[in-house]
């Protein structure tokens, strides 16, 4: 079992997202006031707080939303996980869609450290099934 560490949004493509108490998704739509919900494979992002831990370490010094991610995960190594796999947080039920995504133009984390670990480490799911998440929340795979 997992557990989910923060959980974060922004209006806008391709900025920072800022750290929120807790988020709704919607299903097939994704997470409420996100600039990334809409009828597509991509509704909401998550990243290992593992990763970014370790990423921190390197002397990165983000936080959480720094990669543009919604929902930071402990205890699960997203990226090794096949599509199709389920996760349940209460209510909430996502289908991973996508591992890892095409960086288009480096972001400035990549240009302060000469690395981003989002277009390896990122995940992207659809929501199947909508309620609140918030941190603290535990997150399973299911079958």
């Amino acid at each position: 079992m997992g557990t989910v560490k923060a959980v974060c949004t922004s209006a806008i493509k391709g900025i920072q997202k800022e750290e929120v108490p807790s988020v709704e998704l919607r299903p097939e739509w994704g997470i409420e006031d996100d600039a990334h919900a809409g009828p597509w494979h991509r509704q909401v992002s998550l990243l290992s707080f593992e990763r970014i831990q370790e990423f921190n370490e390197r002397g990165a010094n983000v936080g959480h939303g720094a990669f543009g991610e919604n929902l930071i995960v402990e205890g699960f190594d997203l990226k090794s996980l096949p599509v199709g796999t389920r996760f349940r947080s209460g209510d909430v039920l996502l289908e991973l869609t996508q591992i890892g995504k095409e960086c288009h133009a480096h972001c400035a984390i990549y240009h302060k450290m000469g690395d981003c670990i989002m277009p390896r480490e990122g995940v992207f799911c659809k929501v199947l099934e909508g309620g609140r998440i918030a941190p603290g929340d535990p997150i399973d795979i299911v079958a």
